[in-house]
Formats: C-alpha cells, sequence, structure tokens
C-alpha cells in the first residue's frame, strides 16, 4: 500500500505500518491540494529524479517547493539525499502498489510565479510569489481521471481509496473551509462513479463531523483529531475493509506490540527477564504462524533488552 496526502494519511499510515501491513506513506512528506498530489505521483511515474536545480535557497534553507518542510535543509547536498532516498523507493513501489490510499486536504492551490507551477508547501516564502485560488470539481475530476487511467495501465489490479481530510481549515474561514471541503468531496463522487470497480471512498470527514463531537475527540488545537478520534475511526476503517482473518492476526500481533513497547521500571530482574522470553515465544510462535509477516525488526528489538 502507498498513501499520499494530508495528516490523516499519516495517521492511516501509521497505523497501517503498526499493525505490520507493508506501506509507504507520504514519499513528498505532508501534501494537502489534488494537484500537488498528482503532480507528485505522475513525477513518480516518470521517475524523473530531483537535481539542485529543483530547490529554492530561503531562509538559510534549501526547500522543495514539491516536498514537505521535512525535507529541507541547511545544506542542499542533504536535502538533495532526503528527497532522492524517498523518491527512489517510491519509484521502486509504485507498480507493486495494490492499494492507493489519497486523502484531500483542501481545494486551495498555491501558484508560483516564478514558473506557473504549483506548489505542495510554500515554506513560509513571502504571499507576493504566489497567487492563490481555488480548484474547480472540473479540474479535479479532469486531472485525476487522466492519472488514474495512467495508474491502470501500470498496474490493472490498483485501486484507489479516497478520503477527505477531517482536519479543517480555519484561516480561510468557517464557510470558505466548507466550499472547498465540499469541492473535494463532489470530485471524488465523479470519479467513483465512472470507475467504481477501482475507485472507493471512505468518510472519514463525515465521520469526525458527525459522529465525533465531543472535545475530547479534538486535540488541543480542536482542529486535528485526538487520538482518541483516530482510533475510533481506524476500527471503522477496519471494519470496512477487513476481513475477519486479518482482524483476527491484527488482535493477536496487537497483544504483541503492547508487550514489545513495554517499558519495565526494573529491567534487571528475574521477572522482567521472564517476561521478555515470554514475548520471544509469542513473537516465534506469530512468525511461523504468519510467514509472510516479516517480524525481524522486533526480533532485533527483542535481543537488546
Amino acid at each position: 500500500m502507498m498513501l499520499w496526502g494530508s495528516c490523516f494519511s499519516e495517521e492511516i499510515g501509521r497505523k497501517l505500518a503498526d499493525h505490520k501491513f507493508r506501506v509507504e506513506v507520504n514519499p513528498f512528506g505532508i501534501l494537502y491540494n489534488p494537484f500537488s498530489l498528482s503532480y507528485a505521483i505522475r513525477r513518480v511515474l516518470a521517475g524523473n529524479p530531483f537535481t539542485g536545480s529543483d530547490l529554492i535557497f530561503c531562509n538559510e534553507m534549501f526547500h522543495s517547493l514539491m516536498h514537505h518542510g521535512s525535507f529541507s535543509s541547511p545544506r542542499r547536498a542533504d536535502a538533495l539525499r532526503l528527497i532522492g532516498e524517498r523518491f527512489e523507493k517510491a519509484v521502486t513501489l509504485l507498480p507493486q502498489t495494490d492499494l492507493l490510499l489519497v486523502t484531500f486536504g483542501t481545494a486551495w492551490v498555491y501558484r508560483w510565479k516564478e514558473n506557473g507551477s504549483i506548489v505542495g508547501n510554500c515554506h513560509k516564502l513571502p504571499a507576493h510569489h504566489f497567487d492563490r485560488y481555488r480548484l474547480t470539481v472540473e479540474e479535479i475530476t479532469e486531472e485525476w481521471g487522466e492519472l488514474i487511467t495512467r495508474l491502470k495501465t501500470l498496474n490493472p489490479e490498483m485501486r484507489l481509496l479516497f478520503t477527505v481530510s477531517p482536519v479543517r481549515h480555519w484561516k480561510d474561514g468557517a464557510h470558505e473551509n466548507q466550499l472547498s471541503k465540499a469541492i473535494l468531496h463532489l470530485a471524488i463522487d465523479r470519479l467513483r462513479e465512472r470507475d467504481p470497480q477501482h475507485v472507493v471512498y471512505f468518510p472519514a470527514y463525515e465521520v469526525m463531523m458527525d459522529e465525533l463531537r465531543d472535545y475530547r475527540f479534538y486535540d488541543e488545537d480542536m482542529l486535528h483529531p485526538s487520538s482518541l478520534a483516530v482510533d475510533y475511526i481506524w476500527e471503522l476503517f477496519s471494519r470496512a475493509f477487513f476481513s475477519e482473518e486479518t482482524r483476527r492476526v491484527n488482535e493477536e500481533w496487537a497483544s504483541i506490540r503492547k508487550a514489545l513497547d513495554h517499558r519495565p521500571l526494573h529491567p534487571d530482574t528475574e521477572a522482567f527477564r521472564l517476561f521478555c522470553r515470554q514475548t520471544v515465544a509469542k513473537l516465534e510462535a506469530f512468525a511461523r504462524n504468519h510467514p509472510g509477516i516479516s517480524c525481524e525488526e522486533e526480533r532485533k528489538k527483542l535481543t537488546l533488552l
């Protein structure tokens, strides 16, 4: 699986990775608008690597306008290395991807005046460098309709799972945020109507807005979902897309992972050594029962306890 998009893709990607699914999450970092996401995937499809000419220097850092700030660095070579490592991995994995999970965050985009390209991140550059406008349903549908056709040519078995981020963009104002989210919903619905065999929708936004209204389901900024909300949505996601067998394996692995995350107060005691031996036995049994799931990382971790 490969996940692209806003913070919600990061959260679901983390849950999938924790449950031993083979996932690659946001090779360009967090991206919000449909065009930046499409351009990033098209760049991977083309296999066109990034070079120094793709970077800009501002505020003592080298940045890529197509990448999240986590790829920026004071040194050009370091920024290119970070970008290149994830890019090469994405080029290799995309043709093998069975499921592409894409989360749209906003219909608003920023166009870099210097060359007319839509950017994935403004990196806090002065606003006069950009033109800001809102995408239409038709623009998103046309762009992604063509991209989906290319992805199906690459891998006819690939399915796309779309979500709309439940994080509200309050800086745009309540009304503009609602218009933006509505455009994203309509565009995804048209894509799904065009190709229901390959395009699926999961209502993360609707669950957050309609079911999780209590303050405890929001983080401190009152915009991002809390860990409790993420767990709730993950449970709905699991019910919607996982088989009974997969859910059973997830539960089995969850108990092992909980043991692996345990931090003892007294690691030099016989009680903790017994706990480690029991955990090793559980891990080895799990690995035997599910040989397709790699447990090497956890084995190494146990040897250090």
